[in-house]
């Protein structure tokens, strides 16, 4: 067994180690978003999923007109401005910092007052005389503005975490929001693997430490790959003795910190390895509708039952009550949010990614897209109508992908009042059949490229695998991460037992002496 694990460590090792360092690099991305959000990839070298076509990957969220012939156009490419036949788009992103990621637009509200975006990395509002867009501060430690809604003299402004009003855009008052009726005080197992596996679980302390854990898989990937070529090299070079010397020194040398760095973080690694391959699916599957209690101590452990889960508002003025949609689901609030939440049963459709539309259709009923479809439901009958397949919407008896047929990402009624949906692969499409969207204009899409964030994502998760081995690709993570955890098994039983060897060898020397 032991020389079993010996060979096994070396060749699983040296079979994985390049993607093993590709996931750590990109590990690093991931963990510093808005320090590397200034850092942008061009589209064209990437796989043709990932380019452009038809205002797809999120080109469009909304639109929001703003005069007669002016319409805003934002999304994922910024904020564009165009006129009635959205033909000729201009920037409107003056203002916002350098770098796609600081033009990811999650909302563009129009109030008496002023122009407001709502950004990934913060509130923006628009300076009419100067023509570009200048920051304001909201008192919360997240600052990516998720959606805004404007309720008399009151803007309404949600973050991930919070709801925070205004009547002058000068000082906001957090709302603290009541607890849902069906709070548990407990918290997705998929959130907490996710702010484990990335160190968020203790803040930016956290985040360095699997920092350092992603520098020493590296480490050890070089050093495996080194020590793998230099003993080759010794058998080789048997005849040449200065050239087996020094191979023989860098093949010790290599030999010894790959043991020791190994032995000291092999606790950090595994743990880091083991979350990250339940993070994706198949393995996903198992735990993404587990919920468990909060770990004392860490990010988690908040007095906030909307930590992290808020994603769209609503006001419904005839029922005098908010519908407000979170990553738990969709709850109503009353008018002062100050009695319990109450959950929405049933649940319409939504996908756990989070819902991209959320209007009224007027007759108690909500338009409602995400990755599930586009849905029209009454939220007083509870009934469902799938806009886009035009049918009724029948609930699967059994858990599936958390995506539907249609992927929605964003939506528009202005172009022409057509119903235009904006599918995150397909692109623009008029749900009536009706007149196709406007073309994507060259000058959007040069001035839209990938952030570095999001190719990291991409690299990370395994997807950007998809463009060579299609539906496979779901397999690298789990793969990899199996192979992984087993090479670092391995590892540690071999050096156990090398020095348990070594050990008794040394007794019996001094029993001898």
């Amino acid at each position: 067994m032991y020389k079993f694990f010996k060979k096994t460590h070396k060749w699983v090792g040296v079979f994985i180690a390049l993607l093993v360092i590709v996931f750590s690099i990109s590990g690093i991305f991931l963990n510093h978003r808005q320090t590397f959000s200034s850092v942008d990839i061009n589209r064209n070298i990437l796989p043709k999923e990932y380019q452009y076509n038809n205002w797809n990957n999120a080109a469009v969220r909304a639109t929001l007109k703003v005069e007669t012939n002016r319409f805003l156009v934002y999304g994922n490419v910024g904020i564009w401005q165009t006129d009635s036949n959205f033909v000729n788009f201009n920037n409107f992103n003056a203002g916002l910092p350098v770098g796609i990621d600081n033009r990811k637009i999650f909302k563009v509200l129009r109030t008496d007052k002023a122009l407001l975006a709502g950004t990934l990395f913060g509130l923006y509002k628009f300076n009419p005389t100067k023509k570009q867009w200048t920051k304001l501060r909201i008192p919360v430690h997240e600052e990516n503005v998720v959606d805004m809604l404007q309720k008399g003299d009151s803007t309404f402004v949600m973050t991930r975490s919070n709801l925070l009003v205004s009547t002058n855009l000068k000082q906001f008052e957090i709302i603290k929001l009541p607890q849902p009726d069906n709070y548990d005080n407990k918290i997705g197992l998929f959130k907490t693997l996710w702010v484990i596996h990335s160190g968020e679980i203790y803040g930016i302390a956290g985040k360095l430490l699997v920092d350092l854990v992603a520098l020493v898989f590296i480490l050890l990937s070089i050093g495996g790959v080194i020590l793998f070529f230099t003993k080759k090299g010794l058998k080789k070079s048997k005849a040449n003795k200065t050239k087996r010397d020094k191979l023989k020194k860098t093949h010790k040398w290599n030999l010894k910190w790959h043991n020791r760095i190994g032995w000291i973080t092999g606790l950090f690694l595994f743990i880091t390895t083991l979350t990250g391959v339940f993070l994706r699916p198949p393995l996903l599957i198992a735990i993404a509708n587990a919920r468990v209690g909060k770990i004392p101590l860490t990010e988690l452990d908040t007095p906030n039952p909307w930590f992290d889960v808020l994603r769209r508002i609503i006001f419904i003025p005839d029922q005098n009550i908010y519908i407000v949609s979170t990553a738990d689901g969709f709850y109503y609030f009353d008018k002062n949010f100050k009695k319990e939440a109450k959950s929405v049963d049933p649940q319409p459709p939504a996908s756990i990614m989070g819902v991209t539309v959320l209007e009224s259709l007027g007759k108690n009923n909500l338009m409602i897209g995400s990755f599930e479809g586009l849905f029209k439901w009454n939220y007083k009958t509870g009934e469902v109508y799938d806009l886009i397949k035009k049918k009724k919407y029948i609930r699967p008896t059994k858990i599936g992908p958390p995506i539907g047929d249609f992927k929605i990402s964003g939506f528009s009624s202005d172009f022409h009042h057509q119903n235009i949906a904006f599918e995150y692969e397909k692109g623009g499409m008029n749900i009536n059949n009706g007149v196709e969207f406007s073309v994507m204009p060259e000058n959007v899409i040069e001035k839209s490229p990938m952030s570095l964030w999001s190719l990291a994502l991409e690299i990370h998760t395994g997807r950007i695998y998809g463009a060579f081995l299609g539906l496979f690709y779901i397999l690298v993570v789990p793969l990899v991460g199996i192979f992984l955890l087993f090479t670092l098994i391995t590892g540690i039983v071999i050096w156990f037992k090398y020095h348990l060897k070594l050990k008794r060898g040394n007794k019996t020397n001094k029993i001898t002496l």
